[in-house]
């Protein structure tokens, strides 16, 4: 499909409007067999259009952090962890059912444990069904209820978790975090937990995130899981400027 754009791109030119029906249909057999003689000039072709839409999407991105900065990185409501005063946020958008999530889990307390200087902030994205929604609404009626603290090990208990989400898996869950589960049920369904969560889906859709994760890292826009490899080169890259 992209290489008929990029020929179609190639032959829609004002002098081929010019031209009579026999010269252009030369032209097109003289570019076809050109192309089949060099066929490495359609993948120089290709990563060229390539890079310039990945140009393009970057400043896209760029322009919609900037939009949108306060919003993304200190809305007063979405749990923040790390160092608070670190010289970079990393923000992640998460679903607890969602796997890419569960697999980053692990390697972003690494990232941020192992820097010590990285501000992390959680925005609860429930997006693949009841069972994600019923998991954030848990997790924001505890941080609501309980705290920051009482927060993160409910996260970490819902990242981790083996068991189907259901109310009476999370009403189990409460007791082992030594909480008293029957006030967190009732507020799971509250006005002020659905608040954050709808917030965070407005939020997602202006930023054009489709999918989790997603991380802001600094003024990068992440759109899928990253290797922690991959992740402390980029903090270090934002870092640098």
């Amino acid at each position: 499909m992209r290489l008929a754009l990029a020929l179609t791109a190639l032959l829609a030119t004002p002098a081929m409007a010019e031209m009579t029906a026999e010269e252009r249909a030369t032209l097109r057999d003289e570019v076809r067999a050109y192309l089949l003689e060099n066929p490495e000039v359609i993948v120089e072709a290709m990563n060229e259009l390539q890079a310039r839409q990945d140009a393009e999407a970057a400043e896209h991105d760029i322009a919609l952090l900037a939009a949108n900065r306060e919003a993304v990185v200190n809305d007063g409501v979405s749990w923040v962890g790390g160092n608070p005063a670190g010289d970079i946020t990393v923000v992640e958008f998460m679903d607890y059912r969602c796997g890419y999530c569960r697999k980053a889990h692990a390697e972003i307390n690494e990232l941020i444990g192992s820097d010590g200087n990285i501000r992390y902030v959680l925005k609860e994205l429930p997006i693949l069904g009841e069972d994600s929604l019923l998991a954030s609404q848990f997790a924001i009626a505890v941080q609501q209820l309980h705290g920051p603290d009482a927060y993160k090990q409910a996260h970490d208990a819902l990242m981790t978790l083996q068991a189907e989400i259901t109310l009476e898996t999370l009403t189990n869950l409460a007791s082992d975090l030594d909480l008293d589960p029957a006030p967190i049920m009732a507020r799971m369904q509250g006005d002020e937990v659905r608040a954050v969560i709808q917030a965070n889906h407005a939020l997602a859709t202006t930023m054009e995130v489709n999918g989790t994760p997603t991380f802001v890292v600094g003024d990068t826009l992440l759109r899928g899981y990253v290797p922690l490899d991959g992740m402390r080169q980029i903090v270090a890259d934002e870092r640098a400027g």
